[in-house]
């Protein structure tokens, strides 16, 4: 069996023209770029690149040159300083209205606890270019907040759990960054009352003697994971490829089986974030129980035109149903279209490998397309009509 000329065009025309929702993206940097603050944005690392060497000269920075330059009015693979130069040309409000707009994503659910002072905010984003935007919440964020007042180490488990109820009252979801801050091996159970009380003490009493109030500790963490999770909301996790700050080896979602099993009959869904390199290990999970799902933004925008590859293998065991788009863009709204633009093609060419070698029907393709665009995750945040904003 094999699909015809009119059965492709029909194929790519439904990626192209099916609306996404963006499940974990943060705001765009509302401020002009020098050309170094530019190609910082593009990487991973927090370091400087090597004397000599461009991060555009990566898959990253190769998709940025073909697919962003035509937005900017330059010609595809136009040089690094001639991007940068019209970048600066157009100003950031111009260059974000057209990369947010041309990105066909219709709702950004926005994670707002990461360096967030110079990015729009989801209000900011929506003014900017009519998106719908909805909020997520980073728990790690408010527990921070919490600390920086006048809190007492008896009092931290009930103010943290008021604090977060205000806040996740108008969120969509939450969020935790326990792999950057601990580990996903940490301990899966939940602490009690006076482990918390005494881990509260203890940083409490370092954030007074003048340490930043950065939350580390490990019982702390496993109470805030266990609040997000007695909220009902889906929370989210990150697993998998991030900065410096993370030790990769123990971002392995398989790290979070004990976890994902004590959660199963809480009714919180558990959404894992990024998972590259573990995207495989990933999939196995959201296959494995009813409450995972799944996504692999950030390594869709970093692999350039080996996206394909990265989605392919995700779909070889999640189901369709717990499968869900992320472009994790930050900062550079290049990354909020290129996130869009290499998850179409990647869909694009897998359908239509499958649907011509006669493996799957046109009409199931089409339900994958949608499903994995926007309806899993309408159904996973219950994104009903009031949700979000947009001014």
């Amino acid at each position: 069996m094999s699909t015809d000329a009119a059965e492709r065009d029909e194929l790519a025309d439904l990626v192209a023209s099916t609306p996404l929702t963006d499940h974990h993206v943060h705001g765009a940097i509302a401020a002009d770029l020098s050309p170094s603050a530019f190609e910082a944005a593009l990487t991973e690392s927090d370091r400087p690149a090597p004397s000599g060497l461009s991060t555009f000269d990566s898959s990253l920075g190769f998709a940025v040159r073909r697919w962003c330059a035509p937005l900017l009015d330059l010609d595809p693979h136009a040089s690094g300083p001639e991007y940068t130069a019209r970048r600066l040309e157009l100003g950031h409000e111009t260059v974000n209205r057209r990369f947010l707009a041309g990105s066909g994503v219709t709702h950004y659910l926005v994670e707002t606890g990461h360096h967030t002072d110079h990015l729009l905010d989801p209000g900011g984003l929506s003014r900017l270019c009519g998106i719908r935007t909805s909020e997520v919440v980073r728990l790690e964020s408010v527990a921070e907040e919490l600390a920086a007042s006048d809190v007492a180490a008896s009092n931290f488990a009930r103010l943290f759990d008021e604090a977060l109820a205000a806040r996740a009252a108008s969120a969509v979801g939450l969020k935790t960054i326990v792999a950057y801050r601990a580990g996903l091996d940490v301990d899966p159970t939940r602490p009690s009352p006076a482990q918390v009380t005494a881990a509260a003490g203890s940083w409490l009493r370092e954030i007074r003697a003048g340490a930043p109030a950065r939350l580390t500790d490990p019982v702390l963490l496993r109470h805030l994971i266990w609040a997000g999770v007695d909220t009902g909301l889906p929370l989210q996790i990150h697993t998998g490829i991030g900065d410096p700050d993370l030790r990769l080896h123990r971002a392995n979602p398989l790290l979070l089986t004990e976890f994902i099993e004590a959660s199963e009959g809480s009714g919180a869904p558990l959404l894992l974030l990024h998972c590259y390199p573990y995207h495989r290990q990933a999939a196995y999970l959201s296959h494995a129980y009813p409450h995972v799902y799944v996504d692999v933004g950030l390594a869709v925008t970093f692999t350039g035109a080996a996206a394909t590859t990265v989605v392919a293998e995700l779909l070889e065991l999640a189901p369709f149903g717990k499968v869900l788009y992320s472009s994790d863009a930050w900062g550079l709204s290049e990354l909020h279209f290129l996130g869009s633009v290499q998850w179409r093609s990647a869909l694009r060419s897998i359908i239509t490998t499958r649907v011509t070698a006669g493996d799957w029907s046109l009409d199931d393709a089409t339900r994958l397309v949608r499903m994995v665009s926007e309806e899993n995750a309408a159904r996973v945040y219950r994104l009903g009509g009031t949700e979000g904003s947009l001014s």
